[in-house]
């Protein structure tokens, strides 16, 4: 078992969660329990899911929990584009966004290697 608490990549993945928040709480209310939903309910599932697989008592099992995690992710890096090429978001957010995923991104794929071996 791991001490999630003490993972960069949840950190990580807590930094970019409060992130989003702050950014979709500025979509306009035609969009809110749509995509702003689906950004954030992507964005937290990846800590969370990192989390829960601390919990897990084998490794095989807590790499399963990091592949969610990282499927999540790319699911967020998909919607950041989206309300990128709608104009929900500017370019600097948008830079941000996609830099602190790809982060996270590489972080769990160097986690994930790192258990494999």
């Amino acid at each position: 078992m791991h001490n999630f608490k003490e993972l960069k990549v949840w950190l990580q993945g807590i930094s970019l969660s409060r992130l989003i928040f702050e950014i979709t709480k500025a979509f306009p209310s035609e969009h809110k329990f749509s995509l702003d939903s689906q950004m954030f309910r992507s964005a937290i599932s990846i800590p969370s899911n990192i989390a829960e697989g601390c919990s897990r008592k084998s490794e095989k099992d807590f790499r399963r929990f990091l592949d969610i995690a990282l499927g999540s992710s790319f699911e967020l890096e998909t919607q950041i584009i989206i309300a990128k090429e709608v104009d929900l978001v500017t370019q600097e957010q948008y830079s941000e966004l996609i830099y602190k995923t790809a982060e996270i991104q590489k972080m769990l794929n160097g986690l994930i290697k790192c258990l494999n071996s």
